[in-house]
């Protein structure tokens, strides 16, 4: 009897535990390679976590050279599922390749810009940098500065058209030593826009796991959470990255 009554038990607990399941969003070629989005849902469809699977073809394929054009040009635009919009506001990401970087100096190295959007894409595609305004309170230890780009001008609080403003951990500007990866968070007109794993080739190219920290953004709007964790993990069985935020 002590023996069924375990079973019944073991049972009973495994019927209780959490289920979830991954939905896909959308995948685009990027130098060869899709990248795709995807989103981990638990019990009454909760979302856990959210992000992108990037194959390491897509980083040793991207050129070593590109022509300068202004605005850069755009790698890939994927919508994120539909899921994620609805629990938390991201609607789709941008890739950008820069194979020589860009100012300020820690940046001067070939890297890749992921941005996560809680607008459509036809409301960034509209972004112009007409509108200086720069937001109130931006996260600690953060700081959004003009920078003078060669051949372009002063970009004001770093505005990119179709992209927005960038605010950038001020350590990394002070500094004299090149970045391996770091968490940009964007603006337009003020107000927060996008959040970014700015990520070296050479970062990407050790296949290594790794992790960047995400700071708390004052004035998000409603509606929109920001995630708390990012972790970059390597699957050397597929040879690619799984970039997952988390605390969502």
């Amino acid at each position: 009897m002590a023996v069924t009554l375990a079973a019944v038990a073991l049972v009973g607990c495994a019927d209780s535990a959490p289920q979830t399941r991954t939905v896909q969003g959308e995948c685009a070629d990027l130098y060869g390679a899709d990248v795709c989005s995807w989103a981990t849902l638990g019990d009454a469809d909760g979302l856990l976590e959210f992000g992108i699977t990037v194959p390491v073809a897509a980083i040793e394929q991207a050129p070593a050279d590109m022509d300068m054009v202004w605005p850069p040009a755009l790698g890939a635009v994927i919508a994120m599922p539909t899921e994620v919009g609805a629990a938390v506001g991201v609607d789709h990401l941008t890739i950008y390749w820069e194979p020589h970087g860009h100012p300020p100096g820690p940046y001067l190295t070939p890297h890749f810009d992921f941005h996560f959007y809680h607008v459509s894409a036809s409301e960034r595609e509209a972004i112009d940098c007409a509108d200086t305004t720069k937001p109130t309170e931006v996260p600690a230890g953060y700081g959004l500065v003009d920078v003078e780009i060669p051949g372009i001008g002063m970009l004001e609080g770093l505005c990119v058209p179709a992209m927005g403003m960038h605010a950038l951990l001020a350590s990394e500007m002070e500094s004299d030593e090149i970045f391996d990866g770091t968490m940009v968070i964007g603006y337009d007109r003020g107000a927060p826009l996008f959040f970014e794993p700015m990520i070296a080739s050479e970062l990407l190219l050790r296949r290594q796991s790794f992790e960047l920290p995400m700071p708390a953004v004052p004035g998000l709007p409603e509606g929109v959470r920001y995630p708390e964790r990012y972790r970059a993990e390597y699957d050397a069985e597929t040879d690619s990255y799984r970039f997952v935020f988390s605390g969502v």
